[in-house]
């Protein structure tokens, strides 16, 4: 695909022609997309200034985070030190050499075998148990184990991701920046109230409610290399965990006072061959739940009450890494570890596959109705759009809308440059700013990981714009990011630092559809004493 700067007059777009990417350049029209560039940014702030929030749309920045009052629907600004924080260091497997020996049967090891890794895993404690079994039911598995294996290293040079561990896949996968190495492993804000889940690096999460003062902290034996959370729409109290080996379902009563829910509040939801869990997504009616592995290439259509699971397999691909669901319900894009990505259409469960050219689809994410798709390709620096029209038969190309080439800045501190791949996109929910986490390069100096901030518009042709970049404390970069689903005064950026904090940055705008708008906060300069100051409205 071409990734150099492109003439604002065209743009390049991919089309699908017997299930081939094709690229060439096509002038825009008055219904396509316009490009925008970083180039086009204000420059990025100095070292030492904190991104406070958009007005009059200008970012205001500051020398720290309580440079202004206050308003008093603010979330809690939290900070969660790498030393108080301690990862396991070893699987949960190795833990069994800590205990005096107690042999289960052939047929519970084997069942756990099947439970944890499918067949291969069945036929190697076969394998291993000489003793118990026939000689020839021995050497058969163990001949079954050899040509899987050779198969297997086959498949693994076809899609290389394969040979990752499962920690590795996880980092490999994640929308995360750093997962691996970030206090700060997976966000979620509750898509009705003032509430949000935390997947910390100790496996634990921690639960903040704006009615209650309450912090639960959910922790069970399966919650291990936590690499997504999403509340269920509709619901107060379920939230899906995706897991090393499973996937959770926790069900947290909001009125409880109690700080440490069991595990029998949550449902474990597991299947052969379908981990780790790496992307999770609720239907946006609550009804179904999908998860996704990159090790398998079916998705999982969960029926949670009924604990049972229908996959929908695709040849092709090598897995599945990311889902992300329309907000109309009406389309799920579902990214694979290979060069092609597929957008399924929820009524028939039918889907379109479309081939990338240069490598696998990073991330992606919906506008407020449904209809239009942006995503990154791992390799490129654009951000390209599908626009989904059901009267005309679908998308037949995807056309660039952003240019994320290497823009160089000049600063107090030395000179910055900006760009790069993309980590990880994230749309508010009134369609009106676009946050991009874009990788930087931390191997280099002045690369560093950065977000950039677009101002969208739909009308009359879908086009973004330059807002700015969101700065954190001297020397933290972003790891992760997150719209508040429900933010009335515009939008609100949720964004966890490398350093163990997590911020709010507001946006600040009237909407451009709304018909009643609502009054926006008065701002002062201040520094006010947030002591006892409520962090939400009770609502």
């Amino acid at each position: 695909m071409h990734t150099s700067p492109i003439c604002p007059s065209c743009c390049a777009v991919i089309g699908v022609y017997g299930g081939i990417g094709i690229t060439w350049l096509a002038p825009l029209s008055g219904g396509a997309a316009a490009m925008c560039s970083l180039a086009l940014f204000p420059p990025p702030l100095a070292d030492g200034e904190v991104t406070l929030y958009e007005s009059n749309n200008e970012l205001v920045s500051g020398s720290s985070p309580n440079s202004y009052s206050m308003q008093e629907w603010d979330p809690p600004s939290l900070h969660f030190p790498r030393e108080l924080l301690k990862p396991h260091s070893r699987p949960e497997s190795s833990s069994k050499t800590a205990f005096l020996d107690h042999r289960d049967t052939l047929w519970m090891r084997s069942a756990a075998a099947w439970r944890d890794t499918g067949l291969t895993g069945v036929l190697d404690e076969i394998t291993h148990s000489v003793e118990e079994v026939p000689k020839w039911l021995g050497v058969s598995a163990g001949c079954i184990l050899a040509v899987l294996r050779l198969a297997s290293s086959f498949h693994g040079s076809l899609f290389p991701h394969l040979t990752l561990s499962n920690m590795d896949m996880v980092a490999e996968f994640s929308q995360v920046l750093d997962w691996s190495d970030c206090t700060v492993r997976a966000f979620a804000w509750h898509p009705h109230t003032d509430k949000f889940a935390v997947a910390l690096l100790d496996d634990s999460i921690r639960i903040y409610n704006s009615k209650s003062e309450t912090t639960p902290t959910l922790k069970h034996r399966l919650q291990r290399s936590v690499a997504a959370l999403q509340w269920k729409p509709l619901c107060a109290s379920a939230l899906a965990v995706a897991c090393h080996t499973c996937l959770l379902v926790w069900h947290v009563d909001p009125t409880s006072l109690s700080t440490r829910p069991s595990s029998g509040c949550a449902q474990v939801l597991s299947y052969p061959g379908h981990a780790p869990v790496t992307s999770i997504a609720w239907a946006p009616s609550g009804s179904i739940l999908v998860s996704a592995s990159p090790v398998d290439t079916a998705m999982l259509v969960w029926d949670v009450a009924a604990e049972i699971c229908v996959p929908l397999q695709r040849v092709g691909g090598g897995g599945v890494t990311f889902l992300s669901w329309a907000p109309d319900g009406g389309r799920l894009l579902a990214a694979t570890p290979s060069a092609l990505f597929r957008v399924w259409e929820t009524w028939m469960w039918t889907c379109e596959r479309w081939p990338c050219l240069k490598g696998r689809c990073q991330s992606g994410c919906w506008s407020p109705d449904g209809s239009r798709l942006l995503f990154s390709v791992q390799g490129e620096r654009v951000i390209y759009a599908l626009t989904f029209n059901d009267a005309l038969g679908g998308p037949k190309d995807a056309a660039i809308v952003a240019d994320l080439s290497d823009t160089t800045f000049n600063s107090p501190d030395g000179d910055i440059i900006i760009g790069g791949e993309v980590q990880s996109l994230a749309w508010d929910p009134r369609g009106e700013r676009l946050a991009v986490l874009l990788k930087g390069n931390k191997m280099t100096e002045g690369r560093p990981a950065v977000i950039a901030v677009f101002k969208t518009r739909s009308s009359p042709v879908f086009e973004l714009l330059p807002c700015g970049f969101v700065n954190g404390e001297a020397g933290a970069e972003p790891r992760l990011m997150q719209f508040h689903p429900r933010f009335k005064h515009g939008a609100l950026l949720t964004v966890c630092w490398s350093n163990g904090k997590m911020s709010h940055v507001p946006f600040y705008f009237v909407s451009a559809g709304a018909v009643q708008p609502n009054p926006l906060p008065h701002l002062a300069g201040q520094t006010v004493d947030h002591s006892s100051h409520q962090l939400y409205t009770i609502l």
